[in-house]
């Protein structure tokens, strides 16, 4: 049987072939320059807008990576709320949610705070605030005390893809851990976070919610490579993207004696992507905060504003009067005269397509 990482003497040692990573290194810490000035001349609306979409991004889609669906609007308000936000259309978010938008906003707003023991049982016990994953009761708050085997395949017919550290273990490896993220001030911040989520990951120290907080962990750390509360891009939802290569690779680093080099590679090309993502959102957040220039003076009522946000963000299938009714909570006779009013200002159009309920759409200003 192949030995497991952490069973070679000083694990943590880790090693990896500076050349085989020096150049997607390089466009990683170009990019993260060019999109934090891009962000800077976004003005401030829209670049509370653009960290808006990150965070909520980040946290929806580190859930549906452990396969938990959020509601992506009670993600968003909450995230708003916390950040002193104003934007149209907050709705309340469950006990759950808040949960984990508070691990997540602890993370990347107070970066700078170290990480400690405590910390991590406060975000712990944030992500499972009944004491329960799903049906089964788990130790929350604390360091597991027992076995933790990843497996797959039917019952008597599994298959062990990783053992994680013997329970007793856990807390010297975890002090160690942290010991290194406090005071580890050599190692660049982008490779300090790679290396922090697969040591993490290593450990396996909770029950449960190891690999959202191992995200958290990352994102916190990238706050601090770029010096930065603000979050432009969203980590999670490129992992989600990778998934099947991400735990391709977790494993096989989990089996080597040492050398990650294969790991900081995914890892870095995996930021670069998610960030390359983050251009065509940023595109789209000029759009609205232009559109909203254009028409400062325009009269708009709150219905009208509220349909004109949602165009730019993301509008799920064809805008009819019917749909404008129902998300507005209006009669159909309001919604007209609303749709109407936007027609007459050349803000909307009635699309090409015929038929008898008629569409509409924003007219590009491009």
């Amino acid at each position: 049987m192949e030995k497991y990482i952490y069973e070679h003497e000083n694990w943590t040692d880790f090693s990896w072939q500076d050349k085989s990573i020096s150049a997607v290194f390089g466009e990683v810490r170009l990019m993260q320059g060019k999109i934090i000035g891009q962000m800077n001349a976004l003005g401030f609306s829209a670049k509370e807008e653009a960290t808006l979409s990150a965070l909520t991004l980040d946290v929806v889609k580190s859930s549906e990576i452990e396969g938990e669906m959020l509601n992506f609007d009670q993600v968003r308000s909450s995230i708003a709320r916390r950040l002193g936000i104003n934007t149209v259309g907050l709705v309340p978010s469950s006990r759950h949610i808040e949960g984990v938008v508070e691990m997540m906003l602890d993370a990347t707003q107070r970066h700078a705070l170290p990480l400690t023991e405590q910390r991590l049982f406060g975000w712990h016990a944030a992500l499972f605030p009944t004491g329960y994953s799903g049906p089964y009761e788990i130790e929350v708050g604390r360091y597991r005390t027992g076995e933790v085997q990843v497996v797959s395949g039917a019952m008597g017919k599994e298959k062990v893809h990783y053992e994680a550290v013997a329970p007793e273990l856990v807390k010297t490896e975890m002090d160690k851990f942290l010991d290194w993220v406090s005071n580890e001030n050599r190692l660049d911040g982008v490779l300090k976070a790679a290396i922090a989520h697969l040591w993490f990951i290593i450990i396996h120290p909770f029950d449960d919610g190891n690999g959202r907080i191992a995200r958290a962990i990352t994102d916190m750390l990238l706050a601090r490579a770029e010096d930065s509360s603000e979050r432009f891009y969203s980590m999670s939802s490129q992992v989600l993207a990778e998934r099947k290569r991400y735990y391709e690779v977790l494993q096989q680093v989990q089996h080597s004696s040492g050398d990650i080099t294969e790991w900081l590679d995914w890892f870095l090309h995996c930021l670069k992507n998610a960030m390359l993502a983050t251009e065509s959102t940023t595109k789209k957040i000029l759009r609205k905060a232009e559109f909203w220039k254009l028409h400062e003076n325009t009269p708009i009522n709150e219905r009208q504003r509220l349909i004109l946000n949602k165009l730019f963000d993301n509008f799920e299938g064809k805008l009819q009067t019917s749909k404008w009714a129902k998300i507005t909570k209006t009669s159909t006779d309001t919604a007209l005269r609303d749709i109407k009013d936007l027609l007459e200002k050349g803000i909307l159009r009635q699309t090409e397509e015929g038929g008898r309920n008629a569409n509409y759409e924003l007219v590009a200003s491009d």
